[in-house]
């Protein structure tokens, strides 16, 4: 769940099955609730119908007892008893001698201890008035809920009924409901899933609009650039608005610092040009005495670093402002490697390291500007050899596949922490701390910024592989057809 979408829609579904938890459970407690208190008043009402009967059958014949000629009991008068049978559940007629006058069907179904717990019931009951209360029985399933009555106006031999209904069948309503909302509650809730999926992703189609917006603005060229508004009044228009405005203000920050590195530039070369000059016949003059010669040589030196610098700065502010076109034009890669492996030979040589220069076989025509992919080159071997120690090797080759030219550059050098390679092409920066200005590997720390710039105006790639103590490999891949249009990039 990486996306606000997903988590949208499984919150949704989420909430959605507490919500249902809570409402099945709501609606089979109250039901349940209502259906035993309706079972209550139906025993009590049950029980009072039943009073009220046999007191008007006493007024209309006088006793209702008689002996049963198979048992010798009492039991009801067989002019009385039948009228009982169709009350539905359980009722019990005791005698006022305790005997038991009368067993409906389905008290007389019960098991005989279920049936002794039951009478205990009726003999434990208040002699006057009406008792209520609910009994669970073995083997039977729920409760019953009872209602026992006194009767003292249905002659001096009936003392009392008891009237009862199981809960089994009024509580088994409610469950059913319950039980059907769990087995329905999946397919709902995959639905809402998807369903809460789509709507999701419909209301945050914009939210994605303005992020591919966002992400086309890649670098300083693109900030002018804006978001299409929208006039929804909501939050997705004020987000919009607020991007806008960052924007607006990154891109009076980008043109404010171009053009001040511009101008720093151009106005560093003239003094630093001067300067040069005055150091270079000072140390040609026959007159300099010998220990100044010294100083003038490390100044000659770091003079020649600050214009090199100032050079490279101020193609890179003409790049980011894109007034650095590129002269494109056909250019043989054999020829090419030819030119750099002689540089390279010559380099590699002062610092002991062997540079192996692989050149095609047959010529390899690329469009491009020659100038600038011969600096990229010679800035990646340059680099390597640089950054490898003497006695090792530097190699360049070139591979032509599905219409693009990969050259590498691999040294056997000191190698890229894992954690510097994401910031190997920034400006000024340089992974190893012992690369300092003043030490055996002096450098300004763009070389490779200007070769990722390079790089990507010819509508190329460059990438770096590297492992500490086992070497660096830089990739550079470039379309064999010529871009649309002049290199106006930056990195």
């Amino acid at each position: 769940m990486r996306t606000i979408r997903a988590r949208l829609a499984v919150s949704y579904a989420v909430a959605l099955a507490v919500t249902m938890f809570a409402y099945s459970m709501v609606i089979y407690l109250v039901q349940r609730r209502e259906n035993l208190d309706e079972l209550h008043r139906r025993a009590q009402l049950e029980s009072n119908l039943i009073a009220a009967a046999l007191t008007e059958a006493y007024g209309a014949r006088g006793n209702l007892v008689a002996r049963d000629p198979v048992k010798g009991q009492p039991v009801l008068s067989p002019d009385v008893a039948p009228m009982l049978e169709g009350v539905p559940g359980y009722v019990i007629v005791i005698g006022a001698d305790g005997d038991v006058l009368h067993l409906s069907p389905d008290a007389r179904a019960l098991p005989y201890g279920s049936l002794v717990l039951l009478l205990q019931r009726v003999f434990s009951a208040d002699s006057a008035g009406e008792h209520t209360g609910a009994i669970r029985l073995a083997g039977l399933p729920g409760e019953i809920r009872y209602s026992v009555r006194a009767i003292t106006e249905a002659g001096p031999d009936i003392a009392a009924v008891l009237s009862g209904a199981s809960t089994a069948d009024v509580v088994l309503g409610p469950e059913r409901l319950l039980v059907a909302m769990i087995l329905v509650a999946p397919v709902i809730l995959v639905a809402s899933v998807f369903i809460g999926y789509f709507l999701v992703g419909r209301t945050l189609k914009p939210v994605d609009r303005v992020v591919d917006e966002v992400e086309a603005i890649t670098d300083g060229r693109t900030l002018h650039r804006r978001l299409v508004p929208v006039d929804t009044g909501d939050e997705l228009a004020r987000l919009t608005s607020t991007l806008n405005a960052m924007l607006e203000r990154l891109e009076r920050s980008f043109v404010a610092l171009r053009r001040f590195t511009a101008d720093a530039s151009h106005e560093l070369k003239t003094p630093l040009t001067v300067l040069r000059s005055g150091i270079e016949r000072a140390v040609r003059h026959p007159r300099t005495a010998p220990e100044v010669l010294g100083v003038l040589d490390e100044t000659l030196a770091e003079v020649n670093r600050m214009a090199e610098m100032v050079d490279s700065l101020l193609m890179l502010a003409r790049a980011d402002e894109g007034r650095a076109p590129l002269h494109l034009e056909p250019i043989d890669l054999r020829e090419l490697l030819g030119e750099v492996a002689e540089t390279a030979g010559i380099l590699g040589e002062q610092a002991g390291v062997e540079v192996k220069v692989r050149i095609p076989g047959e010529p390899v025509i690329l469009g491009g500007d020659h100038a600038r992919i011969r600096q990229l080159l010679m800035n990646l071997l340059t680099n390597a050899i640089k950054y490898t120690p003497a006695g090792e090797s530097v190699e360049i080759e070139s591979t032509v596949r599905d219409g693009e030219i990969t050259v590498s550059v691999r040294d056997t050098g000191i190698g890229i922490a894992p954690g510097d390679l994401p910031h190997i092409f920034d400006r000024f920066w340089r992974a190893d701390p012992a690369r300092s200005r003043t030490g055996q590997r002096p450098g300004v720390g763009l070389g490779l910024a200007i070769s990722k710039w390079i790089a990507e105006a010819h509508g190329g790639t460059i990438s770096v592989q590297s492992r500490p103590g086992r070497g660096t490999t830089f990739l550079v891949k470039l379309p064999i057809a010529a871009p649309a249009s002049g290199g106006d990039g930056g990195p």
